[in-house]
């Protein structure tokens, strides 16, 4: 992932917002000698410096994680595409806009441990409904449902390098971040208040002039 000098994190704690907020991503283990490496969308909980989830057994992720347990969660959200007449404020020619697209995004890597007991599997269960469903009474997994944790495997990612990208127009001016975000504001669609959020809360970042495009 290219990062940008204006699109870096301001911090851990702007990046482990971002993630917390999102909850879902994509589980890569890349295995070893694998042409392709498996791909698993999945739920999950930040815990400290660890990545809690589960999968189900035959999920073809933990033959690729036996050969090598390293594995990247990417998290990606709260995105919105600008269109090329939006880049253009003033006298200057909407036709000559360059479109773009706000997103913020997220790569925690670190090893990956596979918990198969029941006891490590209601463990990492119990964190991660306390954390999507706080307050809502709920039948202890290890108690209740005994047999289905059999075929559950727990996975705790302990988190060694993060690297994060929060593209939100801090590659331009005042003006024309401004104006960006006013029209997000008005197109009102998914994404786009969150985006334009983010714009906000980052504009000390601008730079002069309206910069190159950006990938």
């Amino acid at each position: 992932m290219h990062i940008p000098s204006p699109d870096r994190d301001l911090g851990e704690a702007e990046w482990r917002a971002f993630v917390e907020t999102q909850g879902f991503g994509h589980l890569v283990a890349a295995g070893a000698g694998r042409l392709v490496p498996v791909v698993v969308p999945t739920q999950f909980v930040l815990d400290g410096d660890r990545v809690l989830l589960h999968l189900a057994g035959p999920n073809p992720v933990f033959e690729a994680l036996a050969e090598q347990p390293r594995v990247v969660l990417s998290v990606a959200g709260d995105w919105a595409f600008i269109p090329s007449a939006w880049k253009a404020i003033g006298a200057e020619d909407p036709d000559l806009g360059i479109p773009t697209t706000y997103y913020g995004a997220v790569q925690l890597e670190g090893v990956a441990t596979v918990g198969t007991a029941p006891a490590e599997v209601a463990a990492v269960l119990r964190r991660q409904l306390g954390a999507l469903q706080p307050g809502m009474a709920v039948a202890d997994p290890e108690v209740a449902h005994p047999a289905k944790l059999r075929s559950i495997r727990a996975i705790t990612i302990a988190i060694d390098n993060v690297r994060a990208k929060f593209k939100f127009g801090g590659n331009v001016d005042d003006d024309h971040r401004h104006a960006v975000i006013e029209r997000l504001r008005e197109r009102g669609g998914p994404g786009d208040l969150a985006a334009a959020s983010h714009a906000v809360r980052r504009g000390g970042r601008a730079k002069p002039g309206p910069g190159p495009p950006q990938p």
